[in-house]
């Protein structure tokens, strides 16, 4: 089967979308952006690449006429063994690393490797109640997870033996990048599969054939297209480069095709959008000074108050009184937060003033992009801040009227995809 691809190398976050050679969504993956692009565009293009096989299972599935209802059943609960085995794959080889790094330090305690070795072995422990059904993680993302489980694990040793935490901790950080660079770690889509299939006994008769099926299934990449705020430094050639400009153009197009206007408040900008009947860019503005009114913004935020970054949006909306806020300036938000405490200020009230004045100055540039026209597309991490939809929607009422606004789930996606449609559209020329 041939493919084509889209990566959007954000801040924050790089994605990838895999498109058929009809145009049909396959897969997406997503990933933490790092200072090692090659290997965030590898691993978002592998869990994109994953995600498209579950998908052809699901087809296979519903061609063997399995009802909509058990496929998701199913797949779903292959998806989930099928990550836990991923995980403990993972977790053997960042133990492989972890005891390399050991051996290379110069001098070390007697219950340094013991200390790591035992955390190791409580990580791995933890694995099936991890991906338990119904179970919930913070994040998905293997640095994210693992780091989060070994150096809690790491400061429970330290307090009880006495080794040095930060050497647990500068041991992680060294053994971590060689992990995310290990093919090993991530490992093959066949493998994990059928690890899958033997955990799982109550599995249907149609399943395994599925599987089988779709893991010999060649997948060929006809066409590639990068863009996205670290786009320059995308490992591709320059021809397949595009503006983020152009791809959320396209891509907010390809999702509402009535779009006219779009709005992406991403990690490190913002950018306001006009686009044609074609998805054709017409006209645009973005920030071009600092990432004020961005989701960096919106991070350091919740750094300073001790909050994660998706607690900011339910906590904003609880507020009856929002409280004006004089600079969106990251570099005086800390101060200014801190005053508004010190005042008493309810931080709930903080926060709704905040997110409406980073809505403020992305409507500052909607006017200079052109106002906005029907139908609005919301695009962007921030999209799926409940607080800073609620500010647009209310800004747009103020400001244009009644107004069709679109946002979508995946509205993080738009700009992969619009990268992916300029892929098909690149490789259809070529080929023809």
């Amino acid at each position: 089967m041939k493919y084509t691809v889209g990566i959007d190398l954000g801040s924050t976050t790089t994605k990838a979308v895999v498109l058929n050679e009809q145009g049909a969504l396959l897969g997406r993956g997503i990933t933490n952006s790092r200072s090692n692009y090659d290997v965030a565009c590898q691993v978002a293009l592998g869990e994109a690449l994953i995600n498209t096989r579950f998908a052809l299972i699901a087809g296979e599935l519903e061609q063997a006429g399995v009802d909509a209802g058990e496929r998701q059943r199913a797949v779903g609960e292959l998806e989930r063994v099928f990550r836990a085995e991923q995980y403990r794959m993972q977790l053997r080889v960042l133990a492989s690393e972890l005891q390399r790094f050991l051996s290379r330090l110069l001098t070390r305690p007697p219950t340094l490797a013991p200390a790591v070795a035992l955390i190791v072995s409580k990580m791995e422990a933890e694995v099936e109640s991890l991906y338990a059904a119904g179970s919930r993680r913070k994040s998905d993302f293997f640095r994210d997870l693992a780091g989060s489980r070994y150096l809690s694990l790491a400061e429970q040793e330290a307090k009880s033996t006495g080794v040095s935490f930060d050497t647990l901790a500068g041991l992680f950080d060294k053994a971590i990048l060689d992990v995310e660079n290990s093919s090993a770690a991530a490992g093959r889509f066949e493998d994990h599969a059928r690890a899958a299939l033997s955990r799982m006994p109550d599995a249907s008769s149609v399943l395994a054939p599925a599987v089988e099926r779709v893991t010999t299934l060649e997948l060929e990449q006809i066409g590639s297209v990068g863009t996205g705020y670290g786009r320059q430094r995308l490992p591709f050639p320059e021809g397949q480069i595009r503006s983020e400009i152009l791809c959320h153009g396209l891509g907010a197009h390809a999702m509402f095709p009535g779009t006219r206007t779009v709005l992406d408040i991403g990690g490190q900008d913002t950018k306001a959008i006009q686009v044609d009947e074609q998805g054709i860019v017409t006209s645009f503005q973005m920030n071009d000074r600092c990432a004020a009114g961005c989701g960096r913004y919106l991070g350091y935020i919740a750094d300073e108050m001790s909050l994660g970054l998706h607690e900011l949006g339910p906590i904003a909306c609880a507020s009856t009184s929002p409280v004006r806020i004089n600079s969106t300036c990251t570099v005086f938000a800390g101060a200014e937060l801190r005053e508004r405490l010190s005042l008493g200020e309810k931080r709930e009230d903080i926060l709704a003033g905040l997110h409406r004045a980073i809505v403020l100055r992305a409507m500052s540039l909607l006017a200079r992009s052109g106002g906005v026209r029907n139908e609005f597309t919301f695009t962007g991490g921030v999209a799926k801040n409940p607080a800073a939809v609620g500010a647009l929607r209310q800004l747009l009422v103020e400001n244009y009227g009644q107004l069709h606004v679109n946002i979508s789930e995946d509205s993080i996606y738009t700009g992969a995809l619009g990268a992916a449609l300029f892929a098909l559209r690149d490789a259809m020329r070529v080929a023809a």
